[in-house]
C-alpha cells in the first residue's frame, strides 16, 4: 500500500485546497494518508478558522471560481477526508506555543508532536510540504 506523509505548515486558503485536494486523492486511490498540521497549518483544523481561510491579495476571484466549477468547500473536504481515513494530526508544541487546546479544533483530529510524525512517516512512499 502506497503511504503519503503530507506537512501542512501554512495556513490560507490556496494552502487548504492543496493539502486536501492531495490527500483525498491519495485516499481514494488507497493511499494510507497523514497530515501533520503545525504553525499556521493548524488553521485548516481549527473549529473556526477553517472555514474562513485568508486569500491572497489580487485572488479573491478565486473564490467564485471554486463555486463556478464546483470545487468542494474546505469544510466538503475535511469531511471527506476523515471519511476516506486520513490521519489528521495537530501539533502538540505549536498548540502549547499558541495557547490552543484540542477542543478548539474539528472532532476525530490526534494530537502529537514531530516523533508521532516521524513514526507515520518514516516509512512513507511520497513526502510533501506546503
Amino acid at each position: 500500500m502506497t503511504k503519503v506523509a503530507i506537512i501542512a505548515a501554512n495556513g490560507g486558503l490556496f494552502d487548504a485546497y492543496k493539502v486536501f485536494n492531495i490527500a483525498t486523492a491519495a485516499a481514494a486511490s488507497d493511499a494510507e494518508v497523514g497530515i501533520f498540521f503545525t504553525f499556521e497549518g493548524l488553521n485548516l483544523i481549527h473549529k473556526e478558522a477553517h472555514k474562513n481561510l485568508p486569500v491572497p491579495a489580487g485572488r479573491e476571484h478565486f473564490i467564485e471560481g471554486f463555486k463556478q466549477s464546483n470545487v468542494p468547500s474546505i469544510e466538503e473536504l475535511l469531511e471527506m477526508a476523515k471519511d476516506l481515513g486520513v490521519k489528521l494530526i495537530g501539533c502538540q508544541m505549536t498548540m502549547d506555543v499558541m495557547k490552543l487546546d484540542q477542543d478548539q479544533f474539528i472532532e476525530g483530529i490526534e494530537v502529537g508532536g514531530a516523533a508521532t510524525f516521524i513514526e507515520f512517516a518514516k516509512d512513507a512512499n511520497i513526502t510533501l510540504s506546503f
